[in-house]
């Protein structure tokens, strides 16, 4: 996949740039998201030791008997823990896929208190498995930082005010969720048609991932090239924009759509883990479209919170 198709973008010259350089960028991921939805990002500021830690943690839980996960279990509309079988991505993009080969660990905000202004002690669920928790949240507070930064990055890229996104994420919904793909030895042979992650786009705006290259890896479809490997680089973070920012843009900007292959049979013992995390805007947002000459087309206001779960609701097994 070339890199006029997805970049990698320093955001270096964003921080410290003079008004050209940064005009520049911004044409530059204007370009690119209007023809894949993707980016990778460097110099994003975020620790790098930070994600092996949350996955050398997260590696440990996963890999326990399944009763032992039980406890942390996700009940319908909560946070934790969801084992094989819980979701069949592909159904959000129409395609009728065998469930996902994926177990998850998923994060949202605690509740908001009002009496001192400041988002409630640490991210939900309440229970976490061991060492866990401190990590995700060190990690989500980097993530909404950059994400806001991207945000304002993506407003300019359309010739808005730095704070045309950024007023909507106040008090943001947010999911981090971090991805276990077994290995085939656990999973047992994939059937016709079943991803580790099904093909689908995002639903909210914006999608960081730290990922893991793998054969049985991330794909990212285009008009031009179908189906391609991602593009990998070790210090960079994969960026993806989600329904609700494509609607946004009027759908001058493409949401990603993508897949996780399936676990290859000739690497048996390939296990990777990917850290995703999906931002998305203050829930009770109304989105419109951008009006022309910026959007393409103009689609109906959606809120955002209700939008993302209705989209969520279509994968959801159990």
């Amino acid at each position: 996949m070339s890199t006029s198709t997805i970049p990698t973008i320093d955001l270096s010259p964003w921080r410290t740039g003079d008004h050209r350089s940064r005009e520049r960028l911004a044409a530059l991921v204007d370009r690119a998201l209007g023809r894949a939805g993707f980016l990778l990002v460097t110099g994003h500021g975020v620790d790098p030791e930070l994600p092996a830690e949350i996955r050398a943690a997260a590696r440990a839980f996963f890999r326990q008997p399944a009763g032992d996960k039980l406890p942390f279990l996700a009940e319908a509309g909560r946070y934790g823990w969801s084992g094989p079988g819980a979701v069949a991505t592909g159904r959000a993009d129409g395609v009728p896929t065998p469930p996902d080969l994926v177990e998850t660990w998923s994060a949202a905000p605690g509740p908001y208190d009002a009496t001192d202004g400041r988002p409630g002690p640490g991210p939900l669920p309440e229970d976490w498995p061991p060492a866990l928790r401190p990590l995700v949240a060190r990690y989500v507070r980097s993530m909404r930082v950059l994400a806001d930064e991207l945000l304002e990055l993506l407003a300019v890229a359309l010739g808005r005010p730095l704070d045309f996104f950024t007023r909507h994420t106040t008090r943001p919904d947010w999911t981090l969720t971090l991805n276990w793909y077994p290995a085939i030895a656990t999973t047992g042979a994939p059937r016709p048609g079943q991803f580790r992650v099904g093909p689908h786009t995002d639903f909210g705006t914006v999608t960081v991932l730290d990922r893991q290259p793998g054969k049985g890896g991330l794909q990212i479809h285009t008009e031009d090239g179908g189906w391609q490997d991602a593009p990998y680089d070790p210090e960079a973070l994969t960026v993806n924009i989600g329904d609700l920012m494509a609607r946004w843009t009027g759908d001058r900007w493409r949401s990603g759509r993508h897949r996780v292959l399936a676990p290859p049979a000739d690497a048996p013992s390939e296990e990777l883990m990917s850290l995703v995390y999906f931002y998305d805007c203050d829930p009770h947002t109304v989105v419109e479209s951008l009006p022309a000459p910026v959007g393409r087309v103009r689609h109906p206001p959606v809120t955002a919170r209700a939008y993302v779960r209705s989209k969520v609701a279509e994968i959801a097994l159990r």
